[in-house]
């Protein structure tokens, strides 16, 4: 399908907002504003650009701090009047130093009873089964981004692939003498290790979880 950037409804100011995703977690990185020209360059350069509304200038995300951002899909909303940008984040993605800008929570006040509801042994469902595997991923995203001192996941990270393939490998062979030794507690414990190691290799290679699932879709899907 043929794009034309006149496609796009831009506002009196000849802005449209950018929400940045990150492509791998899915974590919301950032909201920004493009114009004509700074959606050009995202197009023609693969990395992002926008529109700085106090500065009045273009501006190359990363391009001082080395927080890069590559463009790994391009969508507009239905209206035409939004932009959704998922990329592939280096480093922070907020100017304060934060793998995300939206930090700061708001209280709901539904939230206790929303908590007391998900609390209930009665839920069965597989969002919230499954829904501590998108937190961990996004926890394992913000600590490659943001490097805490003294942070195993940060260690991992800082001592490369070989490291983390080590540590997979080793939590593999526990979770292996766990079974032998039938031992629930044990092999409990270990195979939450594996998990989490496996996790960060998956973050460390760019290869979202939500890929893994579809793998395994498509594989029961053809049984």
């Amino acid at each position: 399908m043929t794009f034309s950037i006149d496609a796009i409804q831009f506002d009196a100011h000849g802005l449209v907002p950018a929400v940045v995703q990150d492509a791998v977690s899915k974590e919301v990185l950032m909201l920004a504003y493009m114009n004509k020209e700074s959606l050009q360059r995202t197009i023609s350069t693969g990395a992002t650009w926008f529109w700085s509304r106090s500065r009045q200038e273009l501006w190359n995300k990363g391009a001082t701090s080395g927080h890069t951002q590559k463009v790994k899909s391009l969508r507009y909303d239905c209206d035409a009047d939004t932009l959704l940008v998922l990329v592939e984040q280096a480093g922070p993605a907020c100017h304060n130093g934060t793998y995300t800008c939206f930090t700061n929570n708001i209280p709901m006040e539904a939230q206790e009873e929303s908590a007391d509801a998900a609390a209930s042994p009665a839920q069965s469902s597989s969002a919230g089964r499954f829904a501590i595997l998108s937190e961990l991923e996004s926890v394992i995203a913000s600590r490659e981004a943001e490097r805490p001192e003294g942070a195993y996941t940060t260690y991992l990270f800082e001592k490369g692939i070989d490291k983390i393939l080590k540590k997979v490998g080793e939590e593999t062979a526990e979770v292996i003498i766990a079974a032998k030794n039938n031992d629930a507690d044990e092999l409990r414990y270990e195979a939450s290790d594996l998990i989490f190691h496996l996790m960060v290799l998956l973050r460390n290679n760019k290869l979202p979880l939500d890929e893994v699932m579809q793998e395994l879709e498509r594989r029961h899907v053809k049984k």
